[in-house]
């Protein structure tokens, strides 16, 4: 379990496939509190820490996350949100997040604005997923507020602190990113698709 409150970014350092899986190597400043078997979401994906060594850790993603997510894209260098699973007894931040992607968005707008900036996604709206104005949704694994919401897309507002502290900056046009959508309204759409 999640929230949605980006701890750190890291580096990916390496990529290793072997059969389906994709093995990935990632150095961050988080590493030295992490252990073999630990849950960390990276970009939103949960992943189990598989082993350890110096400043990096590594993950394996499995074919089924490859093809159901963005993590197949990234590549040496590229930045990632780093998110430990939540504590229970800290403070929830953002919303309650699984680290269980539902599928990947484009971005379909880009908008520096006065202080701000605005990004559009479009996701494939035929899986039954849902975005609500000023409801929660989780993008690469971060909490934000939909600002505005329609049948197949969705945007949101991003202060400074966001921007900077995030792989968001790295995000443009035709960037694919990961979607959870939030966990209640999905539980509340498939309600009422019963009735």
């Amino acid at each position: 379990m999640f929230t949605g409150i980006i701890e750190t970014l890291g580096k990916v350092t390496g990529l290793r496939h072997e059969q389906g899986n994709l093995h990935i190597t990632v150095e961050s400043a988080i590493v030295s509190e992490l252990k073999i078997d630990q849950s960390v979401a990276h970009n939103g994906v949960c992943l189990t820490v598989i082993a350890l060594s110096g400043d990096t850790h590594t993950v394996t993603a499995i074919e089924e996350t490859l093809n159901k997510t963005s993590i197949g894209y990234l590549q040496p260098g590229e930045p990632v949100n780093l998110e430990r699973c939540m504590q229970m007894n800290a403070r929830l931040d953002g919303h309650i997040v699984q680290g269980h992607v539902d599928q990947t968005a484009t971005c379909t707008k880009f908008k520096q604005l006065d202080g701000s900036w605005e990004y559009t996604f479009e996701y494939d709206a035929s899986l039954g997923n849902v975005t609500v104005e000023k409801g929660s949704i989780c993008v690469n694994g971060i909490s934000l507020t939909v600002v505005n919401s329609g049948p197949n897309y969705f945007s949101v507002a991003i202060i400074p602190y966001t921007y900077e502290h995030t792989n968001l900056h790295n995000v443009r046009e035709d960037t694919v990113v990961n979607l959870e959508f939030d966990i209640i309204g999905k539980y509340v759409a498939r309600l009422m698709n019963r009735s």
